[in-house]
């Protein structure tokens, strides 16, 4: 009985490490998977690159407790003396959906004038056209510290509500950083204005310490580059102000950890602070770059690509669409491909059951594998995004017009790009509403989506076509239609910018209210026409 008894205490222990190792997983750093990060693609555009002029940034919300809904900020004025909360952002399943909530870390001075603001998760935009994309890497876990003040939201905020250029929104959280303290993982900024776009990546100083470490390199007009999880940036060249920033910090605390020997050659931030490991971030990568300049026929399996390539067209907004509902078809990484069945002229064909969104679980039943591991492969378009951006920003136009956020909702290949200008005063109630604190709701447009789009998973080969049938005029119209609204409002802002932001927040209105509403439709045609079929 002893030696049972024994064993029992043995066996509770070991449980009880193996909770915590779980609850820490899953619970300190949701959104990561096999010990990396795997939540957002972010890709940028030079000014030259762009088919118009216009400097692009973007993000895929990827996640699985980020909140869904949005709003706007305005501008605010503060009195002498008041001070701004922080908050770190923590999880939270304490709702009916994983979610997360906000603990209070400190105050800092708050500035007399804050700009007004496109409030998504992490906010996208602000009045000035200052615009803002993200994606974790994750980094060395040594230099994560919990004793600074600001984590990746929080900085994010600082930068739309203070900051006018890229530039001044780098220099601002290096000052604010060194003060104040980072307290989050390795993470990518990707901060766009309308003349010019960088890549900032910034990690902890070390246990309990305040401060961070981090570099910032431009993409040069005439390229693309992209963030998909893993740290980009290389050597840092610091006789070049003009296209590199970093903390004055950056050589002596890889020195100071062993993971840098002056002796050895220069210090590659990417390798000194982080790692190039996964292939679910480099194979993004790989792809972003081949569809944008398949010419230069870059290896999917490569450790490392160019910070940023020149794309062998001038980027459209179609083909940014085209990038971002990607999941590798027609490539050897393409999920479906070995899911076939034989049709009734006797050809092998992809089932239309067969699809590139499957949970987790459906690809151990189907033995799905690929470069990242039994998960298949990490593809661009992914079935939890809760909201996607593509970000205009253009120095020709007043900022009420020049500065364009495209906002799709949940997954990118089922969904539709609509206009939010960064003046915009107002979003629909479904924009608005909650839509994981409080489980399913008609009102989230995220969840109207969500729905849409796990209905048309179920029998993907059929069902895609319906989607698309549906959106793709209207993504269309919206492209086609852009300059000739942009124009009337240019003329109306010029006689009276009342009535110019209230005639661009209207046309922003009405068309997420018509998109939601043609949604619930779809959603309905889907379930009528495939009933049984699925």
């Amino acid at each position: 009985m002893k030696y049972k008894s024994v064993m029992v205490l043995i066996f509770l222990f070991n449980y009880l490490l193996i909770a915590q190792h779980l609850q820490t997983k899953y619970e300190i750093k949701p959104d990561w998977e096999d010990g990396y990060p795997e939540g957002c693609t972010t890709i940028t555009v030079g000014k030259l690159a762009s088919y118009d002029g216009s400097v692009m940034t973007s993000h895929t919300d990827d996640s699985h407790r980020t909140r869904s809904e949005f709003d706007i900020m305005p501008a605010k004025t503060h009195k002498p003396g008041t001070m701004k909360t922080l908050y770190k952002r923590v999880p939270d399943n304490s709702k009916k959906m994983p979610a997360y909530k906000f603990v209070e870390t400190g105050k800092i001075p708050e500035v007399e004038k804050t700009l007004g603001y496109i409030n998504t998760a992490y906010p996208c935009m602000n009045t000035h056209q200052l615009a803002i994309g993200e994606s974790t890497f994750g980094g060395k876990s040594e230099l994560v510290s919990d004793k600074g003040l600001i984590d990746c939201t929080q900085l994010v905020t600082l930068m739309v509500e203070r900051c006018s250029t890229a530039r001044d929104a780098i220099k601002m959280a290096g000052d604010l950083l060194e003060k104040y303290g980072w307290n989050d993982e390795g993470e990518c900024l990707t901060i766009a204005d309308p003349n010019e776009v960088w890549m900032f990546e910034v990690v902890g100083p070390g246990k309990d310490k305040i401060g961070a470490v981090w570099v910032a390199q431009r993409v040069p007009d005439d390229h693309i580059s992209v963030n998909a999880n893993a740290s980009r940036i290389r050597i840092i060249d610091t006789t070049d102000s003009n296209n590199f920033m970093y903390s004055k910090n950056v050589f002596d605390v890889a020195r100071k950890f062993g993971w840098w020997n002056p002796n050895q050659g220069p210090l590659e931030f990417c390798y000194a602070y982080a790692d190039r490991n996964s292939l679910a971030a480099r194979r993004r990568e790989w792809r972003v770059f081949d569809l944008a300049a398949p010419s230069l026929k870059l290896d999917p399996n490569s450790e490392n690509y160019p910070f940023s390539v020149k794309p062998d067209s001038l980027i459209t907004l179609e083909k940014m669409v085209e990038i971002f509902s990607d999941y590798y078809e027609g490539t050897e990484f393409d999920m479906t491909k070995n899911l076939t069945v034989t049709d009734d002229s006797g050809r092998t064909i992809i089932s239309p059951l067969a699809n590139p969104q499957m949970p987790y679980d459906m690809n151990k039943l189907l033995k799905i594998n690929g470069g990242w591991g039994w998960r298949g492969e990490r593809t661009i378009a992914r079935w939890y995004t809760m909201y996607a951006t593509i970000i205009q920003c253009r120095n020709w136009l007043p900022n009420e017009i020049g500065g364009l956020v495209w906002l799709a909702w949940d997954n990118v290949a089922t969904s539709i790009y609509t206009p939010h200008y960064c003046s915009i005063t107002n979003v629909p109630e479904t924009s608005s509403t909650p839509g994981r604190e409080n489980g399913f709701t008609r009102k989230s447009a995220w969840w109207v989506f969500n729905a849409m789009s796990s209905l048309a998973h179920q029998r993907w080969g059929d069902m895609r076509k319906d989607v698309r049938a549906v959106w793709d005029p209207m993504q269309k119209e919206l492209f086609s239609n852009q300059k000739s609204f942009e124009q009337k409002a240019f003329e109306l802002l010029k006689k009276d910018k009342t009535k110019a932001i209230n005639f661009i927040t209207e046309y922003c209105f009405d068309w997420q209210v018509k998109v939601v509403d043609r949604c619930w439709l779809l959603f309905e045609e889907l379930l009528t026409k495939y009933d049984e079929l699925y």
